[in-house]
């Protein structure tokens, strides 16, 4: 059975370890749906599920119940698999108050939340290495399970330079804010892009600290560099870049379009219920808020909250689902 995965330990399994990987594996190839291996504290759970990993050759998710376990997990695997794809996916919120409303004080409370930009840069590096390679593993939180926009969209809005390629200047511009990039004047950041007559940096979303720096001849990409966003060095000359998009809630033009028009028909309904049973204080608060949530959408393409029209984006009804490990044959994150 080939395998991308390589593991880089001093151990080898030994104990009930060889028989229980052996088990694992004839499980997972015989199509059981679930496998629960179990053992107490120390026993080795985690190394010997890489092992099965390793052996098996394929993408896995691995869910933990909070971020803490989960982050406990990333540091192990990516010490036992450090030339393959270790990645971090959990709830970028480093604070989050869900919008409330108390009827008999007749008080609103506002949504609001922050997001650690560190996280949603692993997000992003997380989906981005399901679509360019196998030997994935993804740790993540059981915020993986909430939709997050649809892959076919994300993946089809993501845009690829090679050098030499013909592209206008200005068309590359429309197709980075489209995506959900920033232009900016100074400073680069990430998901953002800045403009210097012929040059183009742009600061993909699922990079660390590096920024590309596309130069133009005429309509012709002329050269492709890795540049420190900060400095402006150049640090190497590449012939082939791809740039994802700037959030997992993009789409394109019809499915936005569509998207709203969806919305617009919940709201309608919505506002008729509360209408009929005489809650008009909350018919008003809700329309209020939608609509301006609508406006933002049909403007700027993005409001704050958007995760909770998902299901609008992705054209998927959706539903959110809610330590032990268990072993499926499914292998991938959406």
């Amino acid at each position: 059975m080939k395998s991308d995965f390589k593991i880089k330990s001093p151990f080898e399994p030994t104990g009930d370890q060889p028989a229980a990987i052996k088990e694992l594996i004839q499980g997972v190839l015989s199509g059981e749906k679930y496998q629960v291996l179990l053992g107490v504290t120390g026993s080795g759970k985690t190394f010997t599920i890489a092992n099965l990993i390793a052996r098996l050759g394929r993408p896995t998710l691995i869910v933990a119940h909070n971020k803490t376990l989960a982050a406990q997990l990333y540091g192990e695997l990516k010490e036992l698999f450090p030339e393959n794809s270790v990645r971090y996916f959990v709830s970028y919120y480093d604070y989050y108050q869900p919008e409330a409303y108390i009827p008999s004080t007749d008080t609103y409370i506002e949504k609001d939340a922050q997001v650690n930009e560190h996280i949603d840069r692993l997000r992003h590096a997380s989906t981005t290495s399901l679509f360019e390679r196998r030997d994935v593993i993804i740790v993540a939180s059981v915020s993986c399970i909430y939709g997050i926009g649809a892959p076919v969209h994300y993946y089809g809005l993501l845009t690829i330079l090679e050098e030499g390629m013909e592209i206008e200047r200005d068309k590359l511009l429309q197709k980075l804010s489209d995506v959900q990039y920033e232009r900016t004047g100074v400073e680069l950041h990430r998901s953002s892009f800045r403009v210097k007559g012929d040059i183009v940096d742009v600061f993909p979303s699922h990079h660390d600290n590096t920024a590309l720096r596309i130069e133009f001849f005429g309509d012709r990409v002329d050269s492709i560099k890795e540049i420190d966003p900060i400095r402006g060095k150049t640090l190497r000359t590449v012939t082939k870049a791809a740039i994802y998009p700037g959030s997992h809630y993009v789409a394109p033009k019809y499915r936005h379009e569509k998207a709203i028009d969806n919305i617009k028909r919940e709201l309608a309904e919505r506002l008729a219920f509360l209408e009929e049973r005489g809650m008009r204080v909350e018919k008003q608060r809700l329309e209020e808020k939608t609509n301006f949530d609508l406006e933002l959408l049909a403007n700027m393409g993005f409001c704050s909250g958007i995760e909770n029209y998902s299901r609008h984006f992705s054209g998927c009804p959706g539903s959110p689902h809610g330590r032990c490990w268990i072993i499926s044959p499914t292998t991938s994150l959406w």
